[in-house]
């Protein structure tokens, strides 16, 4: 079964490792050689999560049953879904149900499960009930996300601060039982850079990384440029951005450029994009960006509330994943399955830190745009 995944991923034009580099790479007539896949994907996920190769390849298979069963049961369940996370320790999809009626159900998928307290749809309004808020939130407060591993919304505060985080989402509306305020040093930002590097340049030089190739050009980050902006390396003109609120942006390009359906590994090969399922939270993901290149980690939790100074950016992914300035824009790729665009963070790739993307289907809608795959 190992080998029959990773002569997949191989076959597939490989399966990361380095992410980060010129992601002005995919955007041109020639994308870099392949390599084994134990060069790519497997050594990231080794180095960056203290896996061996036989532990990265057998968890490769179980995140990919488990993406597969938790969009079965969120279906299945509807208002009973109470969040799905992927277990590592266990190697397992942990589903939550509010009707313990419905757990059998979740066994008989080959999942575990666990009552709780709130559905997701219930979590997802307390997000929305604190968006709606967000003009009120106070400085102090970084950010909020639906934890479905805590079956709580997360409110991430600056130390010493917690009784502030609790009086926004008092005044918010939202029910305190379904709050949880925790204290963090985390200090967001966008991820841009005006250094230049091998990426893709707006305007007077600023450098971004290109996500992930679509039909006539690319996605990236909303705060890398502004609608009618131009790039270079490629050229390309961004034919739609949006920030704050979301961050995601699509560029087009023009016909001497052959977007490909890869993302550099910064290893010297690519990793192939087969398609845009999203991972289960607990799953493994790596990032590749033009800054710090290829690097990997952990999905926490999804619709993320962050508090840039820019203003709030709603409906991001957080992850353990480091990342630097230049790296905004870059893809974040789980397998070999699409999932974002580097929006921004706190810390760096010396330290570790959080960093945020920009989910892609999101994207692709918003600008009718459809995704490269082989």
């Amino acid at each position: 079964m190992k080998r029959r995944l990773a002569a997949r991923i191989a076959g597939t034009v490989l399966v990361t490792a380095g992410t980060v580099a010129a992601l002005t790479m995919p955007a041109t007539a020639t994308a870099p050689n392949a390599i084994p896949v134990a060069g790519t994907l497997l050594d990231a996920m080794q180095r960056d999560l203290g896996l061996t190769e036989e532990q990265a390849l057998d968890r490769l298979q179980l995140e990919a049953a488990a993406q597969r069963t938790e969009s079965t049961l969120r279906d299945a369940l509807a208002d009973s879904f109470g969040g799905a996370y992927f277990d590592a320790a266990t190697g397992k999809l942990v589903v939550g149900v509010t009707d313990a009626a419905r757990s059998e159900q979740v066994r008989a998928a080959g999942a575990e499960v666990r009552q709780v307290a709130f559905s997701a749809k219930q979590l997802n309004g307390v997000v929305d009930g604190l968006n709606a808020g967000k003009a009120q939130a106070p400085k102090s407060v970084t950010g909020w996300y639906a934890s479905n591993e805590q079956n709580a919304v997360v409110v991430t505060v600056k130390p010493g601060a917690a009784a502030e985080a609790a009086q926004f989402a008092q005044a918010a509306g939202v029910p305190a039982e379904a709050v949880k305020v925790v204290e963090s040093q985390e200090q967001p930002r966008t991820l841009m850079d005006v250094v230049g590097g091998n990426a893709y340049y707006i305007g007077s030089g600023a450098r971004c990384s290109v996500g992930f190739a679509v039909e006539g050009g690319f996605v990236s980050a909303g705060h890398c440029g502004g609608t009618g902006d131009t790039t270079t390396e490629p050229s390309g003109t961004f034919e739609g951005s949006s920030f704050p609120g979301d961050d995601h942006s699509f560029i087009s390009v023009g016909t001497d450029d052959s977007p490909q359906a890869a993302v550099n590994d910064y290893s010297g090969g690519t990793v192939a994009v087969a398609g845009s399922t999203e991972a289960s939270e607990g799953a493994s993901i790596c990032r590749s960006g033009s800054t710090t290149g290829w690097h990997c980690g952990t999905l926490e939790a999804k619709n993320q509330s962050v508090q840039y100074e820019q203003g709030t950016v709603e409906g991001l992914t957080r992850t353990d994943v480091c990342a630097e300035p230049g790296d905004s824009g870059g893809s974040f790729i789980s397998g070999d399955q699409a999932q974002g665009m580097t929006s921004g963070g706190s810390g760096d790739c010396t330290s570790g830190g959080t960093t945020y993307f920009q989910p892609v289907n999101e994207a692709l809608s918003a600008y009718g745009v459809s995704l490269l795959t082989q």
